[in-house]
């Protein structure tokens, strides 16, 4: 009893700290003649934003850069963390490669990246972007690429309404393929009996979103970029801060991903590579189908810790010009003078993100964990 007083006491005490602090800011933006609330973001914005994926015209309203803002973090936080787990894991396995080789690379690798502070490798990536030649004279290391000043510049298909009610449609039919497996699988465990699943997938991936795609003349023409004048014309273009904002934060957190993996890898008893080898399994397979999948549950945790590590540092992008939404946010700040209400804005949008990233890495770190009998 005497614990849930102490508690109830310190919640009250919590709350009443806040409630102070907020009414003190209250009262110093009301002396300073400062008005408060949300009602500046249905004002228009009035500032370009160069790079987006979304629609948007300095006529537009502060509610809408926003959105434009956090689209933009998006586009860092989640192709960066599917980029760093990628190279991360590559690198982790090398580092126990029986090559001197490849094991001393990739140690060099780890410690360098580890040992520079982030945001002066995000100045080496966007100085080093700068100094590229000019479009005219564009690196094209295969056909369609260039890379130049400008950024990188990719083939890309146009993606419309059409296109994406085919993606829209092949994503729902990989979530019931999924669920289809599932069933099968736990058919299988009761009677024994095989069941093949392939069919199911071909017919809900590929069949069914390529009959839509038929039916709707949706076109899935390749744009190939071309240079007209001093620009490129048509193509993806990853802008010069957005590539190296994702270039710095998939290298740095790899490094950190690589140490994950290796720790996870290692932490497998090493009678479960004795046992498999004497099968005869290959050593790929058995790292594929055996090591990794034991690894996981140790690498998981805080694999998390990294993917939000890799979220929040994507506000360093405001040191070489990428308006994300803290330098959105920022420039906000200037032009209405809502501090607190666009410092609360980055904080609500950031700790969404987070939340978002912890929920999902909990549940799979749940849904493979051991479960005792």
């Amino acid at each position: 009893m005497s614990g849930l007083i102490w508690q109830i006491v310190v919640v009250a005490i919590a709350v009443a700290i806040v409630a102070w602090l907020w009414s003190n800011a209250v009262h110093n933006l009301s002396v300073r003649r400062i008005s408060t609330g949300f009602a500046f973001l249905g004002r228009e914005a009035g500032m370009p934003i160069a790079d987006t994926w979304l629609p948007y015209s300095p006529k537009d309203t502060y509610l809408r850069a926003f959105l434009v803002g956090i689209v933009n973090t998006l586009r860092v936080a989640v192709i960066g963390i599917v980029l760093a787990t990628a190279v991360g894991t590559m690198i982790g396995i090398a580092r126990l490669s029986a090559n001197w080789l490849l094991s001393r690379l990739a140690a060099v690798y780890v410690e360098v990246l580890r040992d520079v502070p982030l945001l002066l490798q995000l100045l080496f990536w966007y100085v080093l972007m700068q100094g590229l030649p000019a479009a005219r004279m564009a690196y094209r290391p295969i056909e369609g690429v260039y890379l130049s000043n400008r950024g990188l510049i990719l083939p890309a298909i146009p993606l419309g309404e059409g296109q994406l009610r085919v993606l829209a449609a092949a994503a729902l039919g990989a979530v019931v393929f999924y669920l289809i497996r599932r069933h099968l699988v736990a058919r299988q465990m009761l009677d024994g009996r095989p069941r093949r699943a392939w069919p199911y997938g071909l017919l809900l991936i590929v069949a069914l979103p390529a009959a839509l795609s038929w039916v709707l003349g949706v076109s899935w023409t390749v744009t190939m970029p071309e240079l007209r004048g001093f620009n490129f014309v048509g193509g993806l273009a990853l802008a010069p801060e957005y590539f190296a904002l994702l270039i710095a934060l998939v290298t740095y957190t790899s490094a950190f991903i690589a140490e994950i993996v290796r720790s996870g890898i290692q932490a497998v008893p090493k009678g479960q590579w004795d046992a498999a080898l004497a099968l005869g399994l290959r050593r790929s397979f058995v790292l594929k189908q055996i090591i990794l999948p034991q690894a996981l549950r140790v690498v998981i945790p805080p694999m998390t810790s990294q993917y939000l590590n890799l979220t929040k540092n994507s506000s360093l992008a405001v040191a070489i010009g990428y308006q994300d939404v803290v330098s959105i946010a920022n420039t906000t700040l200037n032009q209405t003078g809502q501090a607190i209400e666009a410092i609360a804005l980055i904080m609500a949008v950031f700790l969404t993100i987070s939340l978002g990233i912890s929920l999902f890495m909990n549940w799979y770190n749940a849904r493979i964990a051991l479960v005792e009998r």
